[in-house]
């Protein structure tokens, strides 16, 4: 049976990707203030080196590569304050120029506590012969869930990913990825989560292309297969960009996510984001904005949005300490709710 609403698609794709990546570009803030949603995997979304145009982008005049379709609305998220509640510590340490680990812990008393070991065998840097060594990453938390994750570029221009997420004793999340980036486009296709037994499958494809110096156009469908029904969702995306300013949109029947950047000056930046949900017929407008001082060492970051939201996140770095000074607030007026976050990074 054809599944006619899309939006109960979209649910079942997610709740099969589990919470490693949401296949589908659905509006952008999936753990909001106040969410009783487990906090995400430091490399939920794509790493920045994966996301980042290849060297190759503008030779000869061409018009450049549109980089990845999950980072569309990077430099508008980028913006945005974290989550940040309770008292968190992280220790990174880097073991070789290759080599990093890291340890988490997040004391809360609003969701469980936790301990995360991090650790990451990096790809090759720019001074190495060896350009094809892949970026490999792992995670473990303290109730025994893992995340494993595989990047490796087959060639200058395809890259292949691979992630593997288990919950407890569980296999949750099992995802192939292939990415080919042409001088001015790219087309990725990613399978998940098949099952030979249950007959079911999530398959992906996007697909991105530099109309101009400053337009992107492309699209996104995700299609579904199980034993009693079958489906997919069809969204379009488009963004245009200036050297100050980036304007993005993804429209699609389960609904749209808007996203405006701009970039005042060196010290502030600021982004707008508009959500709309065809399922809970919902309508979410945020704003924030982003302030730097690099005579003091700090970065601020604060949004509002139309929940009632208000929240900000201060980062200073303690030099001549390798260390990172983390202080939070979150308010929810609607709710009278208050969220109060300290955390220490080191390394």
């Amino acid at each position: 049976m054809i599944e006619n609403d899309s939006t109960a698609l979209r649910l079942k794709c997610c709740a099969h990707m589990g919470s490693v990546l949401a296949l589908s570009s659905g509006p952008g803030h999936q753990n909001w203030p106040f969410s009783t949603d487990p906090p995400p995997s430091r490399w939920n979304s794509h790493p920045a080196h994966w996301d980042s145009p290849p060297r190759w982008e503008r030779r000869d005049g061409r018009l450049p590569n549109p980089g990845s379709f999950h980072s569309l609305h990077r430099s508008c998220k980028d913006v945005f304050p974290q989550q940040i509640e309770g008292v968190k510590m992280i220790l990174n340490k880097t073991l070789s120029s290759f080599f990093k680990v890291s340890h988490m812990l997040h004391l809360s008393a609003v969701s469980p506590s936790y301990y995360r070991f991090h650790v990451e065998h990096l790809q090759s840097d720019d001074d190495s012969k060896d350009k094809d060594a892949p970026a490999l990453i792992g995670e473990m938390d303290s109730s025994g869930s893992l995340n494993a994750h595989a990047l490796l570029h087959v060639t200058e221009r395809v890259r292949a990913r691979t992630v593997f997420q288990t919950q407890q004793s569980q296999f949750v999340t099992w995802q192939f990825e292939t990415e080919f980036r042409g001088n001015d486009f790219t087309a990725a296709v990613t399978v998940a989560n098949p099952d030979v037994l249950r007959e079911s499958v999530i398959l992906v494809a996007h697909f991105l292309q530099s109309v101009s110096s400053g337009l992107v156009l492309g699209g996104e469908l995700v299609y579904h297969r199980g034993r009693s029904e079958e489906g997919g969702i069809l969204t379009l995306a488009g963004q245009y960009s200036r050297p100050n300013w980036v304007a993005t949109l993804n429209a699609g029947k389960g609904g749209a996510h808007a996203s405006y950047y701009h970039r005042a000056n060196k010290q502030i930046q600021v982004g707008v984001e508009f959500e709309a949900s065809t399922r809970t017929q919902e309508t979410t407008t945020s704003f924030g904005y982003q302030m730097e001082l690099p005579e003091a060492n700090m970065v601020f970051r604060g949004m509002i949005n139309s929940r009632c939201i208000i929240g900000g996140v201060l980062e200073k770095r303690l030099t001549p300490l390798p260390a990172t000074l983390m202080m939070g607030a979150f308010v929810n007026h609607r709710g009278d709710k208050l969220q109060v976050g300290l955390g220490v990074t080191v390394g």
